[in-house]
């Protein structure tokens, strides 16, 4: 048995799901898959895998057993990258996970240059607007929103948002025009709910930097997806405070009002995150260039 295919294949079992699945991973056989987990249990002496005809789920040890092996497999791939570092090609499997809404409006037009400027690297980009834990779950690098808190991880700043308060033209003829922070109290709002300050929106004047408000709002609906609040808005439901690069085409085409423009949201940037690593990969590392290149036109 080779250790390194039977912990390729384990790890591609849950992160597929299915044993057909990982074998269309792998691109081998899913009798192999099913031969190399199998010998890889009789080895450790363990189960790691529950199956049923419906499901998999992984045992206590192999919830333990998966965290070693993600961590084992990247070094191996940090450790081949490396060697190959001084080679101008970028070679094999990169996972990427990236917001919803700005992985769809933003960075999916600039995935296929990436892939025709390097072609033996395999990209796997995963949309989501939840904070996932890189080592755990296998990925490379992530491309995150927000002001990032001090962590272990490495971050690349690729460019900026700035939040803005907004509403449709048929909602401020029916509810009036909020003119301070505080007068949202009287709104309806539309929340995202993954907002890091929650249920607080805070808003600081132009006058004075050192002037500022936080405001509790009491949603009329809440949702983990931008879209989903700025097509509410549109439809005239309420107010949303949503990034620039989601409603900056709304504002320009009337459909949505900017609201109080002399009080301004946060301002946030856009990340490229990586594992904390003394050597960075060659595919990681040029897949953050070429998205802080893109970004910054």
């Amino acid at each position: 048995m080779d250790k390194f295919d039977a912990m390729r294949a384990f790890v591609a079992v849950v992160d597929a799901g299915s044993f057909v699945g990982a074998a269309d991973r792998l691109q081998i056989s899913k009798a192999v898959v099913s031969r190399l987990v199998g010998e890889l249990e009789e080895h450790l002496g363990v189960r790691l895998l529950h199956r049923t005809t419906r499901k998999l789920s992984l045992t206590p040890e192999g919830e333990t057993f998966l965290g070693r092996c993600r961590n084992v497999l990247f070094d191996l791939q940090e450790a081949e990258d490396d060697v190959s570092h001084h080679s101008a090609q970028a070679r094999g499997l990169l996972r990427v996970n990236v917001p919803v809404s700005y992985g769809l409006s933003h960075l999916a037009v600039l995935w296929p240059g990436f892939m025709e400027k390097y072609p033996e690297v395999n990209l796997d980009v995963t949309l989501s607007d939840r904070v996932v834990d890189l080592v755990e779950e296998g990925y490379d690098m992530a491309v995150r929103i927000g002001k990032l808190e001090s962590s272990t991880l490495v971050s690349r700043r690729l460019s900026e948002t700035r939040m803005v308060l907004c509403a449709s033209p048929g909602y401020i003829q029916k509810n009036a025009m909020p003119r301070v922070p505080e007068d949202l109290s009287d709104h309806r709002v539309l929340a995202y709910s993954l907002l890091s300050s929650g249920d607080h929106w805070v808003f600081t004047s132009d006058r004075d930097t050192k002037d500022q408000v936080s405001v509790r709002i009491a949603p009329v609906m809440r949702t983990n997806n931008g879209d989903t609040c700025r097509a509410a808005a549109l439809k005239d439901q309420g107010i949303i405070l949503q990034p620039d690069f989601l409603i900056g085409e709304d504002i320009k085409s009337g459909r949505l009002i900017e609201l109080m423009p002399e009080w301004r949201a946060d301002e946030l940037g856009i990340f490229a995150v990586y594992p904390s690593r003394r050597y960075l990969s060659a595919k990681v590392r040029l897949l953050v260039e070429y998205l802080y290149t893109q970004l910054q036109r």
